[in-house]
């Protein structure tokens, strides 16, 4: 309900004046704050009777929040910068559901945030803003840093660690409000609240009106929290002087990296990239956990044909071996999953990669910089007069990287990369436009892997799912696989957040190069032709794997049909 029509309404019960709304109204555009808190706090109406009238407008209980003592544990569950964006503050609890106090009972926005945030069923009962407000004064400023308590345990600020670079003079005044205690707390308790909800990438968006913080987990965006808009430019100075990036340039892009120490011994990387936007900067880091590298290929999804493939393409002593898919679907965990297994002493690896994600012992890991030549081109040109016996290329994006990688793996080295195409038969395609010649492609690619990422049931709430075989059957289940199925889904628990998902699966679609393919490339087959005759070969499409695992009780339909696309033209 708008402010304007609670002030009508307010009006016409006579329990204000229009001139106090007109005054009200006044204090409010000033302030920014909400009608009901201007009311009360300029006295024209009491809590009492703004709490009895949003009760009978919203048709929900109300509460008097001084008559209340809250649950500490309770105060917990929710964060003060949550209570203090959405004006609410959790009152208590009865088993799976959270009893919450709302200004504004009708916030459907700010009840999806408690649920995602708490795993509890919210119900929500209504109270002042005024009386929230004081309630979240009064119980929140018993101890400072109560908002971050969950988000920091088993952490301790104190062990985290990060290079700063001395900043110019005409900086200074930005580098001080970005070491402002609460600007600190805030950028840790993002950094560490990603971490903790194993998010990959946090989004720090700054808006007109808004500055929004999200976090992608397991491939989904979610809305996470809105700091205050004052706190715009310092928090960005704080991720900037954290990842030894310039802070007076605010016009131009950057790159860099912080890297944390946190508590027991272990360690993350956030690669981290700024844009300048219309409203300010926008900061994006991507999360790389190393100890959340998983280098066992037996581990990630792969079926049985095509993880021998695929060991079978990467033993071989030369040739090249790609994988492809979108960016985010897990290419780097697969070059890297190769790689570990061919790292032997005997053999000499070197790897061209933009930016190098994860430090991997053993192999000489090169950073690209553009802008002092050293691209992927002139890298692999170097590597070869390194006594090389194994090369990965980040990607071949031009027609110079492909030309040189194709020779290399035509000399007697293992070269592995990766292209951004949607399916494996499309890659051929992609080289061929590059200028690469079909006599080429034929001799040196031995296999080609296309990926996606699958969300996987969340194994807390996994129960047994309807069957629509009409469903079914358009996302290209068999008659056989329709009949024989039995399917799950996710009902929503506290552990994945009320989503139905935890964690992810890939899904592989694994081309070797036959000679019936290398035959069809020669003759100028089109990419669908050649879909088709990996297809007959016994090749599973992304397509399949996913139903595979949809069989398999591990994803869903929904999530495959989200990720892969039909087989059937």
């Amino acid at each position: 309900m708008s402010s304007d029509r609670i002030g009508e309404l307010l009006v016409r019960q006579k329990l204000i004046s229009l001139q106090q709304l007109r005054k009200a109204q006044e204090t409010q555009r000033k302030d920014g704050t909400s009608l009901g808190y201007a009311l009360a706090k300029m006295g024209f109406i009491s809590d009492e009777q703004i709490t009895d009238f949003l009760s009978q407008q919203y048709k929900v209980q109300a509460v008097d929040l001084k008559e209340y003592e809250i649950d500490p544990d309770v105060l917990k569950l929710i964060s003060q910068e949550m209570c203090e964006r959405h004006k609410i503050i959790p009152v208590s609890r009865a088993g799976s559901s959270l009893i919450v106090a709302m200004a504004d009972p009708s916030n459907l926005h700010a009840i999806d945030d408690i649920k995602f945030t708490t795993g509890y069923n919210v119900e929500p009962v209504v109270s002042s803003e005024a009386s929230i407000v004081e309630a979240i004064e009064r119980y929140y400023s018993q101890e400072t840093n109560i908002s971050y308590d969950e988000i920091m345990e088993g952490f301790d600020e104190e062990e985290i660690e990060f290079a700063e670079e001395d900043m110019d003079s005409d900086s200074i005044d930005l580098e001080k409000m970005s070491e402002d205690a609460p600007v600190i707390r805030l950028c840790n308790a993002v950094l560490l609240s990603a971490i903790k909800k194993g998010a990959s990438d946090i989004h720090i968006e700054p808006y007109e009106k808004l500055l929004r913080v999200r976090y992608r987990i397991d491939g989904v965006l979610h809305d996470e929290m809105h700091p205050p808009m004052k706190l715009k430019n310092a928090i960005s100075s704080r991720f900037k002087i954290m990842a030894s990036l310039d802070i007076s340039e605010r016009r131009l892009p950057q790159d860099g990296r912080i890297k944390l120490k946190l508590g027991k011994g272990r360690e993350m990387d956030f690669r981290v990239s700024s844009l300048p936007t219309i409203w300010g900067e926008k900061i994006v880091m991507r999360l790389l956990d190393k100890g959340n590298l998983q280098l066992d290929m037996t581990k990630l999804g792969f079926e049985q044909k095509a993880l021998a493939d695929f060991m079978h393409s990467i033993h071989k002593p030369f040739g090249m071996v790609l994988v492809t898919g979108p960016t985010g679907s897990g290419k780097t965990t697969s070059l890297y999953s190769a790689l570990s297994d061919l790292n032997r002493v005997t053999t000499n690896i070197s790897t061209a990669e933009d930016p190098v994600e994860y430090n991997l012992m053993g192999i000489n890991q090169v950073q690209m910089h553009d802008d002092i030549g050293l691209n992927f081109a002139a890298a692999l040109r170097s590597f070869l007069r390194q006594d090389p016996d194994i090369i990965m290329v980040g990607e071949i994006r031009d027609f110079e990287t492909g030309e040189i990688a194709v020779k290399a793996a035509l000399t007697g080295h293992l070269v592995l990369s990766t292209l951004h195409t949607n399916d494996a038969p499309g890659t051929i395609s992609r080289l061929l436009n590059m200028g690469v010649e079909p006599f080429l492609v034929t001799a040196s690619v031995n296999c080609i892997l296309a990926q996606r990422l699958a969300r996987k049931i969340c194994v807390e709430c996994k129960v047994e799912a309807e069957i629509d075989p009409a469903a079914l059957e358009i996302a290209g289940f068999s008659p056989e696989q329709i009949k024989g199925a039995r399917l799950m889904k996710g009902s929503g628990c506290r552990t994945c957040g009320d989503s139905g998902y935890k964690g992810r699966i890939a899904l592989y679609e694994v081309m070797p190069m036959t000679d019936r393919l290398k035959e069809m490339v020669l003759q100028g087959a089109s990419s669908a032709e050649l879909k088709q005759e990996m297809i007959a070969e016994g090749i599973n499409t992304l397509r399949m794997s996913g139903i595979n695992k949809i069989l398999d009780g591990v994803t869903t339909v929904e999530e495959v049909c989200r990720v892969t696309v039909s087989d059937k033209n």
